[in-house]
């Protein structure tokens, strides 16, 4: 019989289901699909990979562990490898099934990650965090499943592994009982963390700090958005924590945040695939990713809901992000076997709306294949995706006082019309009087704010933007003090191609629009805009933020500013 359509079921999957009868999810048990068998392949071949990190050096306290790309040994590398060859020395579909070759790199991991480990059971993020809590709980993401599935597989030779692994651990425990966190999705991943840990070692210290951190109440707005708006990097990291204390604590409330994320984030995805990311307050703040860390979290909750937009997302996730990326969460899938049930039937996703996150501060457009991005609080207020051609951002500033570059502090919604707006003051300012000079003439002691203000100079800024047939119609109006200079940026994303603009002389990746019309095109996607306006050559205004280093058009002129143009 083929092992591919050989119903398997691995004594590890049965031990890790959490409070299930055992006979009655028996009965039901799927088989392995065609995708985790070819997840497990994946990482079968990616395993490799480790070996060029590896410390193998003798004289070095940490021969056995694993290195990031800068040669450092480092804890998240090497409980990487622990994780990715427990799992696969446990799997029967593995090529490194029950190999003792990889148990001996294992053990050898397992003593360098306790010499990482300190006294008080923390390790260190060597970028920033030291006895790091948050950070020893992102840990045990890799090390409760690696010591589950060699404990559940009882292989032969796997003892001392584990008895290292319940050392590090027991530690961590401790230190996850007490410890602090910097950010608000950490209380979460330490919550998840000692879920975890209280389901292979059960302690009350872990359930009375993870109700310490739930006394707090999830960080979720009316918008269905987490505090940090992280939707790159910590968003499905929280959904993720929430599900797994939502089960292993019994606490099905806590799928409810889980729920409006999900169906929140239906609305932050451009058509090719990609999810938005500027409105994050995070490092990923207008990174370029895909949805593959929500994979794991939009499949359960559409198993579990019975819901057929999030079984929809699942599909796209599935075409548009790379296998290996998703084989990544390899362990999450064969820890829990309702994960290979066959997802419920699609239902359309939102691909044509206009929707305001007020709490975000965005608003989210999508007419099919295009889609825009406005943003509040953001000096890149405007995005626009057409297929893979991206206009990552559009900016607009002033040389006024060093201070002109726009942003609004919110969007506001005047009929068909979306409007920003700013205003600023530009004043000078008078002598003191004589009874309020410093004796010793200190300027620090005669405040800007205890002068009087003469000749303000003022600069109001209002963009309105409307949609059109097929795209966006944008008005710029800079009014005030005349004769201000104006540069307004359209930031394209790098390996397009630009068409009917000027060259700048003196600036890199900068080009002018003086025509009615300009293109910019990525393989059969295009962008036009247009028309264009130059009245100088300013590029970089005085108080405007740095040109991107990626292929910007400038349109150009001075106060009063008065233009429009499209984008479609």
């Amino acid at each position: 019989m083929n092992r591919r359509n050989f119903v398997t079921l691995s004594a590890t999957s049965l031990c890790l289901l959490p409070a299930l009868g055992f006979k009655r999810f028996a009965n039901r048990v799927p088989a392995k699909p065609e995708w985790l068998l070819e997840w497990i392949k994946i990482n079968d071949q990616q395993l490799a990979n480790y070996k060029p990190i590896k410390v193998t050096d003798p004289a070095n306290k940490f021969v056995g562990g694993y290195m990031n790309d800068m040669d450092m040994p480092n804890p998240h590398s090497t409980s990487g490898f622990i994780m990715r060859a427990s799992t696969l020395v446990a799997c029967p579909e593995s090529t490194h099934y029950q190999s003792k070759e990889l148990l001996k790199e294992v053990e050898a991991a397992a003593r360098a990650l306790l010499k990482m480990q300190h006294e008080d059971g923390t390790i260190d993020l060597l970028d920033t965090n030291f006895h790091s809590t948050p950070d020893t709980a992102f840990l045990l993401e890799n090390i409760v499943p690696a010591y589950k599935f060699l404990k559940q597989a009882t292989i032969n030779g796997s003892e001392t592994i584990l008895d290292l692994l319940k050392a590090f651990l027991k530690k961590a425990g401790d230190a996850l009982s007490v410890g602090g966190i910097h950010t608000p999705n950490h209380r979460w991943v330490v919550s998840a963390a000692l879920t975890k840990l209280n389901e292979v070692f059960p302690d009350p210290r872990y359930t009375k700090r993870i109700d310490q951190w739930l006394a707090e109440h999830i960080d979720l707005d009316p918008d269905g958005q987490f505090n940090e708006k992280s939707t790159n990097t910590y968003s499905p990291i929280v959904d993720r924590s929430l599900i797994i204390m939502a089960r292993g604590l019994k606490k099905p409330e806590l799928f409810e945040p889980v729920r409006k994320n999900l169906m929140m984030t239906l609305y932050y995805v451009h058509p090719n695939g990609e999810v938005v990311t500027e409105a994050s307050n995070r490092q990923d703040k207008g990174t370029i990713g895909n949805m593959a860390n929500y994979y794991y979290c939009y499949r359960f909750m559409a198993l579990l809901d019975k819901n057929g937009e999030m079984g929809a997302m699942c599909r796209l996730i599935e075409k548009t992000c790379a296998k290996e990326q998703l084989a990544g969460y390899l362990n999450y899938f064969l820890e829990d076997p309702t994960l290979w049930n066959e997802l419920p039937a699609s239902k359309p996703l939102p691909t044509n709306y206009a929707k305001a996150f007020p709490y975000s501060g965005v608003v989210r457009i999508r007419r099919e294949n295009w889609d825009s991005t406005l943003l509040s609080n953001n000096a890149s207020w405007l995005t626009f995706h057409k297929g893979n051609a991206v206009l990552q951002g559009m900016r607009v500033a002033a040389s006024f006082f060093g201070k002109g570059q726009f942003d609004s502090a919110k969007i506001a919604q005047q009929g068909d019309t979306w409007v920003m707006q700013k205003s600023l003051d530009g004043p000078y300012y008078q002598p003191f009087s004589s009874d309020k000079i410093d004796p010793n003439g200190e300027w620090d002691k005669m405040p800007k704010a205890n002068r009087r203000q003469s000749e303000v100079q003022k600069l109001d800024t209002t963009v309105k933007i409307k949609e059109t047939a097929n795209g966006l119609q944008i008005a710029i109006d800079i009014v005030g003090t005349e004769g201000v200079p104006v540069a307004l940026e359209l930031i394209f994303r790098a390996g397009g191609t630009l068409a009917g603009v000027t060259k700048h002389a003196k600036k890199d990746n900068a080009y002018l629009l003086s025509g009615q019309s300009g293109s910019y095109t990525v393989g059969p996607d295009s962008i036009k805009f247009g028309p264009g306006t130059v009245e100088h050559k300013g590029v970089q205004l005085r108080g405007a933020l740095p040109a991107m280093d990626t292929p910007t058009v400038y349109l150009t002129g001075f106060t009063p500013f008065h233009h429009t143009f499209s984008l479609s």
